[in-house]
């Protein structure tokens, strides 16, 4: 089924505010975040909250697209580009599932098999110097990784135009709350066996206090950037490719799982229509008529996308190792030093 998006050509912004409410009583859990805990702050005489950020937005959006039991896009989307990662002949990743996307360690850091990256390399050899030709990148990450011209993606590669090639978000979406308090709460961690026992080691019992949060308001923002999908200069059928795919996570996020935490689970306080704050006009079609839509798009743009798969076979080491092994390297390489000297 099409969809008409004309309304969408006198505008650069496409933006929504979604109102949610917690599934069951008034509390939620927001995220947090190391040394800071809760993200509250005033803004408007209001006390405010970051209940989720763009980052785990942009990562949830993402996963919309994937079909956990068949390690693969979700039906409605077959034919966009990706790139799978195997090893030992199994899956193991996918650019839709990695948080920096194209630019991910298992892909560009692949010592086994740098196919990928010298295709890449290859593919962008021209932008080494001078200016960065967005259009040829835009052309490149079309033809491998859809999901980088809508979420982003640094490929921050000396190798690869010095470490200069950037996307930013096209889609962005947060969560946040206003008129919050804080619902303190705690509980016990029992050890029936060793209740004296010794905490760091992991015994004992464990009491721990706990923060939740009530809101007079919760949020979803959404905003897609029409005019930097625009910028790509990739011709109306990427460019409605683009605007359809950001549809399409945007309905299935709203329409499916909010359940952000164990503490947070979310819902639309409205299951009415998804109306758009810009342009007023605009509303979010039901998922049925995106998939029919997205589908016909992905069709027309088959030819300038495809699926690669790489393999990766790299022992797969912790930090800790790693740092050992640099070490030992490291002593190795003074011992040869003194030896040439001698």
């Amino acid at each position: 089924m099409s969809i008409d998006l004309t309304v969408l050509e006198r505008t650069n912004r496409l933006l929504f505010s979604v109102e949610l409410r917690p599934i069951q009583t008034d509390r939620f859990q927001p995220t947090g975040f190391p040394s800071l805990g809760a993200a509250t702050y005033q803004a408007g005489g209001e006390s405010k909250l970051l209940v989720e950020s763009a980052q785990s937005m942009a990562n949830r959006l993402e996963l919309t697209c994937w079909d956990l039991a068949r390690n693969a896009p979700a039906p409605a989307l077959e034919g966009i580009s990706h790139v799978t990662v195997t090893r030992k002949g199994k899956f193991l990743t996918d650019t839709i599932l990695e948080a920096h996307r194209l630019n991910s360690p298992y892909i560009l850091e692949n010592k086994l098999d740098p196919s990928f990256h010298n295709k890449l390399s290859q593919e962008l050899g021209a932008l080494e110097k001078g200016p960065i030709d967005r259009k040829q990148l835009a052309e490149v990450l079309l033809r491998y990784d859809i999901g980088s011209l809508i979420h982003g993606v640094f490929i921050a590669k000396k190798e690869l135009a010095g470490g200069r090639l950037r996307v930013a978000r096209a889609l962005s979406a947060f969560i946040e709350a206003t008129g919050v308090r804080v619902a303190a709460s705690g509980g016990v961690k029992n050890d029936h066996v060793n209740p004296s026992g010794d905490a760091k080691d992991g015994f004992g019992n464990v009491p721990f206090a706990r923060d939740e949060f009530t809101a007079d308001q919760i949020l979803l923002h959404a905003n897609l950037d029409l005019g930097q999908i625009r910028g790509y200069a990739l011709g109306s059928d990427a460019e409605q490719l683009l605007v359809l795919l950001a549809l399409y996570k945007l309905r299935k996020l709203l329409d499916g799982d909010l359940r952000l935490r164990t503490a947070c689970d979310l819902e639309r306080l409205h299951q009415g229509p998804v109306r758009a704050t810009r342009p007023e006009n605009f509303e979010l079609p039901p998922l049925v008529d995106i998939e029919g839509a997205v589908g016909a798009a992905i069709a027309k743009c088959r030819d300038s996308m495809t699926h690669q798969t790489v393999t990766f076979e790299a022992e797969l080491k912790n930090a800790k190792e790693s740092k050992q092994a640099e070490s030992k390297d490291g002593d190795e390489a003074e011992d040869g030093e003194d030896e040439n000297e001698d």
